[in-house]
């Protein structure tokens, strides 16, 4: 049997194939401890497979609960980290710093390059082909050191070499190589995406491997959407930022595509953030870097697009007089105030239920609401609970329009998938304010992200620096040789090829099966394309997918009747909210099919 287990901020979800569903809270102290309590609230003793999804690394990032690292780097661009990119985080705000670097000055070190003459006034190497010397680190104050020089991505063996001879003379430490790492071009976020490997290593390492003892076997869900293998994702847990958002986005494609609308958006709000992401044709988009805690992180992911607006966001009048929500949560500890669990600050969901949207007697993992409670924060913070929920409501919204709007697709003609557990609470709202046209809450919504993992395939994504740039010589042997690599990770594989590709002169790329899809893609986001200029390859990409082991469609489906609003359905996981003008019919896979009632 394989269970599917999220591990979010608030809560921790299990889903079986027979359709049992358990949430407990979450321990950010033991995150190991809520997937044992999920297993026993389940009845489960070792299950053949768990596959895993978990917030661990995302929340060590946000909250700088890291490993202490040195950098390791060509002599000369020591400060790569910290120069970063032009680009400041807010245009209009003098006042916005970026985010401090993870490593401080004092913990950067620079190594000669055999094939440079004495670079930026660095002693000269030894000569050509010769190791480095390896710089004395203080090793006694590190946990893990980023190993990244100029031109790795192209050409290893010397980074290679530096990083044996580090492993070598500290054996103690955690050594992360950018080639293993994030094998592209651009030294700023090569530099930022292995230095954020190696600081959650130290993190995310033990409780990655304290999982097998709960299965025969345990998988963990990327942010590529697929599954791999635990003891490969302690290597690289920088791939595990949108882990939870992920397979929670692939199972809204399924279920979209199934109810007849293959171009939608997953809406994915939970306790502590909502995750948007967009759906065409009946896919997630990809991307290749996301930004983190204001850090780019070159990896393979879903474009998922994630702000501080869960449940537990708590609520707040700022210096100003307005009315603010998030991205400070309440978490499960204490949790909002109606929880009873000592938490004082107002929050979405005591604004909810003060509102009546959800009745005090809701199934919540075992919590009993109090509706006094949250009226009386309410109240100490001189917030109207209706206001509260508008915010909300309107930050929502602006995060569906950053991925449909900005991107030159008009979100009336997307359906929005609502999972969460207060995703089916305000998706009506949202998609009205947008002009969406159905609002689709599939079966089990609160516990989505979980069942998206019971019928994730296994799945890898390889990426390398090309060369050649516009002369494309060579580049079919070379897409060839990558998705042969990429097959041999994972058994019974089939693989696919992508191109980053930008015209000559451009600094960024888009993400195509073939230089010719490059014009049509480039029109489509741009609003105009350049057939007859040169187009650049910069790197080639290899995903390969395993045979999946079940189907989400393949659960019992839930006893839904149609609604009409306005209504409110509690569900053991989730309560749906359909306001007055939309009815709810049930649709495939016994998903509720919202729309304005005629």
């Amino acid at each position: 049997m394989r269970v599917g287990i999220d591990t979010g901020g608030t809560f921790t979800d299990l889903v079986a194939p027979d359709g049992r569903v358990v949430k407990v809270l979450s321990s950010g102290a033991s995150p190991a401890g809520a997937v044992t309590r999920a297993l026993a609230a389940a009845g489960l003793v070792q299950p053949g497979v768990l596959a895993h999804g978990t917030t661990v690394a995302t929340n060590a990032l946000l909250e700088r609960r890291l490993g202490r690292v040195a950098l390791v780097t060509t002599a000369g661009f020591e400060d790569v980290i910290e120069i970063a990119r032009q680009q400041r985080p807010s245009l209009y705000d003098h006042f916005a710093d970026r985010p401090e670097p993870l490593v401080p000055r004092a913990r950067r070190f620079g190594v000669p390059d055999p094939h440079r003459a004495e670079p930026f006034g660095s002693s000269p190497a030894d000569g050509d082909g010769a190791p480095a010397p390896v710089p004395d680190l203080p090793a006694a104050d590190l946990d893990a050191v980023a190993v990244v020089l100029l031109g790795a991505d192209l050409d290893p063996d010397r980074e290679r070499a530096v990083a044996a001879a580090v492993a070598a003379r500290h054996p103690h430490l955690v050594v992360c190589a950018s080639h293993e790492v994030a094998p592209e071009f651009r030294e700023y976020e090569r530099t930022v995406t292995t230095v954020v490997n190696a600081a959650l290593t130290p993190v995310c390492r033990p409780y990655l491997e304290a999982l097998p003892a709960f299965a025969r076997e345990v998988l963990v869900m990327t942010s590529a959407g697929g599954l791999v293998p635990v003891a490969d994702a302690a290597r690289l847990p920088a791939a595990l930022l949108l882990s939870g958002p992920a397979a929670g986005a692939r199972a809204a494609a399924v279920v979209a595509r199934a109810c007849g609308h293959p171009d939608a958006v997953a809406f994915d709000m939970g306790g502590t953030s909502t995750d948007v992401c967009l759906l065409l044709g009946g896919l997630p988009e990809p991307a290749s870097q996301r930004v983190v805690a204001g850090l780019p992180v070159r990896l393979p992911a879903l474009d998922v697009h994630t702000i501080g607006a869960g449940g537990g966001s708590i609520a707040r009048i700022d210096p100003g007089g307005a009315l603010v929500v998030g991205p400070r949560s309440a978490g499960a500890e204490p949790g909002p105030a109606c929880y009873g669990r000592g938490g004082e600050d107002a929050t979405v969901t005591d604004a909810d239920l003060v509102c009546g949207r959800i009745p005090a007697d809701a199934p919540l993992a075992g919590i009993t609401l109090d509706a006094a409670a949250a009226r009386r924060a309410l109240a100490a913070a001189d917030l109207d609970p209706a206001g509260v929920i508008r915010v909300v409501e309107a930050n929502m919204a602006a995060a569906v329009r950053a991925v449909t709007v900005a991107r030159g697709v008009d979100p009336a003609g997307l359906a929005l998938v609502a999972f969460g557990g207060a995703g089916p609470l305000h998706a009506v709202p949202v998609a009205e304010a947008l002009g969406m046209p159905a609002v689709i809450v599939p079966p089990r919504a609160g516990a989505f992200s979980a069942l998206g993992l019971l019928g994730a395939p296994r799945q890898r994504e390889l990426v390398r620096s090309w060369p050649g740039g516009a002369d494309r010589s060579g580049l079919d042997g070379f897409r060839a040789r990558l998705a042969a690599e990429a097959a041999a990770l994972v058994p019974g594989a089939t693989t696919e090829t992508f191109l980053d590709c930008r015209y000559r002169g451009q600094s960024h790329e888009l993400v195509v099966t073939d230089v010719e899809e490059f014009h049509r893609a480039h029109a489509r986001r741009n609003g105009y394309a350049r057939p007859d200029a040169p187009v650049e390859v910069v790197a080639v990409r290899a995903r390969a997918v395993g045979p999946a082991p079940g189907r989400i469609d393949d659960l019992p489906v839930p006893d839904r009747r149609p609604v009409r609003g306005p209504a409110r359905v509690v569900e053991p996981d989730c309560t749906l909210f359909v306001p007055e003008g939309w009815r709810a019919e049930v649709g495939p896979l016994g998903a509720w099919i919202v729309r304005r009632a005629g």
